[in-house]
């Protein structure tokens, strides 16, 4: 019987004697029993409200098709309770499902009538408008300025007589390879070897033949360096006779990640002294973080002043350069640039799942078996798409992009840089970031097919010129990590005065905007500026005992501009 009828006081039983005895003249001890009949009736009723309030009733969601089942007394049965429960225990949380195409479809009128509406009231107070947010984003404080001083924190005593001569093999991309390449001369000259230039190892996902001299400038490196390390092209050949001509044979010193100075000192060393030569692969961060101080400002040296893209590259970036200043005249010749890393090994790495139903996933499984062989169907490996939404993990979309920009701020009048490699569907997923950034450019569109065919099919070759692009922007957006966006904000941390602005999204809440087809424009933008002023707090930063002083060059290769004068 349900609580409805008790609290009625209808049906038979206690209910029924209870509006009898409620009839009844007051007498002594039946005024008692009513009373206390009464008060059960009522602690029944609140009990039987906290039951329908706890399993979630009140609103809509519940039963099916969104509707709150009730038995016909009008209080919701068991049964449907049992429903509610694990209907909700199965929706999904906050931000796992990729939903950012429908808050698109709702939001685009508001964010294109935004735009309108900020053109005409600007119309009255000439172009200022249009100056926007980029006009004063590096938010420096000449009280505050650092410069580059690596030159003076240097130690340079003479070199003595080279202890032997040292093989690296780089693996990665462009970014990893820069990291090898200043790790490895720093443990060079550690170890006061002869370092021969180093080789890249050829990846299965990058796939560039390329060699040092295709993408760095050899006679430049070596000549930097003079002072500090010695450093050849090649291994003389009376060294490699002692090895059969065969590089294979040297003994490769295996070196864990990380490693300290001293391992080098104790395990390396005497095997460089005994043998004349060691070889090292892969050296992908085989030095650690930390290491003395007149070691990271060797590496800060190698990277900004000993790395220089070979001319090739140099000539055809300065021109991009150019070109992207002159498309961006409506903001004074400064622009954004975004890192996207929307490529289809990026998405397949992930294991992100986005719109594209059983056509996408097909791809991606094929993507993944196709670079990795298997890596993802191991024994006790778990995929979990919507916990790696939830975590910030999964690489933005193109559309993701455009409109966390356009809710932080920038109109459509900004010019966009976008670095990145083939985008995944791109017909698809690019259309909408144009639509809203309609000043948008590539190196696709920088440079003509002609000036790109060089570099066609070399991916660091490539990578460079969109880091040289990215370099001198005035925002610059990174949007999924990786070594790329590290090593370019620590290079311009380094350049602009210890800051430089950058834009670093906490994706875990970035998803949950994206995440609500219902979400109000006006909401939707306070969200992305909230995140963009959380990102703005991390603008100067300096690099602790773990960090990589790639990425945070202070205070190792920096001085305070006071402290200089």
């Amino acid at each position: 019987m349900s609580v409805a009828l008790y609290a009625r006081g209808g049906g038979g039983g206690c209910g029924a004697k209870a509006a009898a005895a409620a009839r009844r003249p007051a007498r002594g001890g039946g005024r008692r029993r009513a009373a206390v009949v009464l008060l059960l009736l009522a602690l029944a009723y609140v009990a039987g409200l906290l039951v329908f309030v706890l399993g979630g009733g009140g609103g809509g969601g519940g039963g099916v098709g969104g509707r709150v089942e009730v038995g016909r007394e009008g209080v919701m049965t068991v049964a449907s309770l049992r429903r509610r429960r694990a209907a909700a225990a199965a929706a999904p949380q906050p931000g796992s499902v990729y939903r950012s195409h429908l808050v698109f479809e709702r939001l685009w009128p508001d964010i294109r009538d935004d735009a309108s509406s900020a053109a005409a009231t600007a119309s009255s107070l000439s172009t200022s408008w249009r100056r926007s947010m980029l006009m004063t984003s590096h938010y420096q404080n000449p009280g505050e300025l650092w410069m580059p001083c690596v030159n003076r924190k240097l130690i340079r005593p003479e070199l003595p007589p080279s202890n032997g001569y040292l093989m690296i093999e780089a693996n990665g991309g462009l970014n990893q390879q820069r990291l090898s390449i200043c790790d490895a001369v720093a443990v060079a000259s550690l170890l006061n070897a002869t370092l021969v230039i180093p080789a890249f190892h050829f990846n299965s996902v990058w796939r560039d033949h390329s060699k040092f001299g295709n993408i760095f400038d050899e006679d430049h490196f070596i000549e930097t360096l003079k002072e500090h390390v010695r450093v050849v092209k090649e291994l003389p050949v009376d060294v490699l006779a002692r090895f059969n001509h065969n590089i294979s044979s040297i003994p490769n010193m295996r070196t864990k990640a990380y490693s300290s100075p001293n391992h080098y000192m104790q395990k390396v060393l005497p095997k460089l002294l005994e043998l004349g030569v060691v070889r090292i692969a892969p050296f992908s961060n085989r030095l650690a973080q930390s290491v003395p101080s007149n070691l990271q400002a060797l590496r800060c040296f190698v990277n900004y002043q000993a790395l220089k893209f070979a001319e090739p590259i140099r000539v055809l970036a300065e021109d991009m350069v150019e070109r992207m200043v002159k498309k961006s005249t409506l903001t004074g010749g400064k622009y954004i640039s975004v890192h996207l890393r929307f490529e289809e090994d990026m998405v397949a790495f992930s294991c992100c799942t986005y719109d594209g139903g059983l056509k996408e996933k097909n791809e991606m499984e094929n993507a993944r078996e196709r670079s990795w062989r298997g890596k993802f169907h191991r024994h006790g490996r778990v995929i979990n798409p919507e916990a790696n939404r939830r975590d910030g993990k999964c690489p933005l979309t193109p559309l993701e992009v455009g409109m966390m920009l356009r809710g932080m701020g920038f109109d459509n009048t900004t010019s966009l840089y976008v670095a990145s490699g083939k985008i995944y569907n791109a017909e698809k997923y690019m259309a909408p970031l144009r639509q809203m950034f309609p000043l948008l450019a590539t190196k696709d569109t920088l440079a003509l097919p002609e000036e790109l065919a060089e570099f066609e099919g070399h991916s660091s070759r490539l990578a460079a010129l969109d880091y040289s692009v990215c370099l001198p922007s005035e925002v610059f957006v990174t949007t999924q990590g990786g070594n790329f966006p590290h090593f370019l904000m620590g290079h311009r941390r380094y350049l602009f005065g210890g800051n430089a602005k950058t834009i670093k999204p906490d994706k875990r809440k970035l998803v949950l905007s994206f995440d609500d087809p219902n979400i109000r424009w006006n909401r939707f933008k306070r969200h992305m500026q909230d995140i963009l002023h959380h990102s703005d707090m991390r603008g100067t930063a300096f690099r602790k005992p773990n960090d990589s002083i790639y990425t945070l060059p202070m205070p190792e290769c920096m001085c305070q501009q006071d402290g200089m004068m």
